[in-house]
């Protein structure tokens, strides 16, 4: 599945007043971090995650290997957080069609 310019318009709307779920820090993608991810994926389908880590260039690849293991698209990057989105297929939670909900 892949987003259409309105669709993470949409998420990203959607993602801005969340707070990051997940934190990774120095140790890095380990197993249970991905295992709480897959589990927040499921639950909320867009999540936010806080990447610790001051080089740029491992942080990207720590998001690369984050969509990788979880089939999750990568809605944005803004300095050490990353919004992904992964629909859950049994359950869905956030309408794409649709427009964001008023506060």
């Amino acid at each position: 599945m892949d987003l259409n310019e309105p669709q993470r318009r949409l998420l990203r709307s959607l993602a801005h007043p969340r707070k990051p779920i997940v934190s990774i820090g120095r140790n890095g993608l380990t197993e249970p971090v991905l295992s709480e991810l897959e589990r927040a994926l499921d639950h909320h389908e867009l999540v936010k995650v806080k990447i610790g880590v001051a080089d740029r260039a491992v942080r990207a690849e720590i998001i690369d290997a984050i969509c990788e293991h979880t089939g999750a698209l990568l809605v944005q990057r803004v300095g050490f957080i990353a919004t992904v989105f992964r629909r859950n297929r049994e359950r869905p939670v956030i309408s794409l069609t649709g427009s964001p909900p008023l506060s």
